[in-house]
């Protein structure tokens, strides 16, 4: 056998290992992170040669899926409470669960419109008629945001005006369209959008304490491809990333 056939025998043998060793990971991730996983995911299927496959949804209904058998291999929620239903189900891969990121949340309006908003105190007024925010008794943007409003004691005067909606990126969504006046969403979606303004950022201070944890499932058919991407969105490299699209890393 010719030298050039047996380098290039090595190639294909190689080139076969890889494809035989790569795992497709289903990654359930909380809609808020679309943009951030996306950015991650290139160089990071570069690096392991594994293929991620996302399904963004709201931490509930990918929740829900998971509850239900549908395939998954690791899960991104937007809160603890998701996660903790998982746990107690014995869906989670023991140890692999932790706090990734934390958020702030925003009152938004539509870019081209004329609501001023100075204070969460004014979604109650009149200039607001529809309010945009998740399902607050599922969606973990929405109960954050209800958890603020109940803390300000708005919630009653507010509540009215709202429209649930069945992710934060849907609550954003309507803003943008002018459908609604105002909308409550995290700050790292209203700062992506080209349509709408932040006219009060919450402080952290004020605000809920939003915890997004990550975690391995129990029935994954990668596990260690599975708990290698969990492990690597704590990176400094995927923590980066994070951080540009305003997610805040805790210490």
């Amino acid at each position: 056998m010719s030298s050039f056939l047996r380098a290039s025998l090595v190639v294909v043998l190689a080139l076969a290992n890889s494809t035989l060793y790569a795992a497709d990971l289903k990654v359930s991730a909380a809609a808020s992170l679309t943009d951030a996983l996306k950015e991650i995911a290139a160089p990071y299927e570069k690096q392991s040669g594994d293929k991620l496959i996302f399904n963004f949804a709201a931490s509930s209904a990918l929740a829900r899926q998971i509850q239900e058998g549908a395939p998954a291999d690791v899960f991104l929620s937007a809160d603890e409470a998701k996660m903790d239903q998982l746990e107690k189900a014995g869906l989670l891969a023991p140890g692999t669960r932790h706090p990734l990121l934390s958020n702030t949340l925003a009152i938004v309006v539509e870019k081209a419109g004329n609501v001023k908003i100075a204070a969460a105190a004014d979604l109650a007024g009149p200039a607001v008629k529809k309010l945009a925010l998740g399902e607050p008794s599922s969606v973990p943007a929405g109960v954050y945001a209800k958890a603020y409003l109940e803390k300000l004691g708005l919630w009653a005067q507010v509540q009215p005006k709202v429209v649930p909606t069945e992710n934060v990126r849907a609550a954003l969504a309507a803003v943008e369209s002018g459908n609604v006046e105002a909308g409550i969403v995290y700050q790292t979606d209203a700062v992506i959008s080209a349509k709408v303004r932040i006219a009060y950022a919450v402080p952290v201070a004020e605000g809920p304490a939003i915890s997004y944890p990550v975690a391995v499932i129990r029935a994954s058919s990668q596990p260690e491809a599975a708990r290698k991407f969990a492990e690597y969105l704590g990176s400094d490299a995927a923590k980066a990333v994070f951080q540009k699209f305003g997610f805040i890393i805790p210490r």
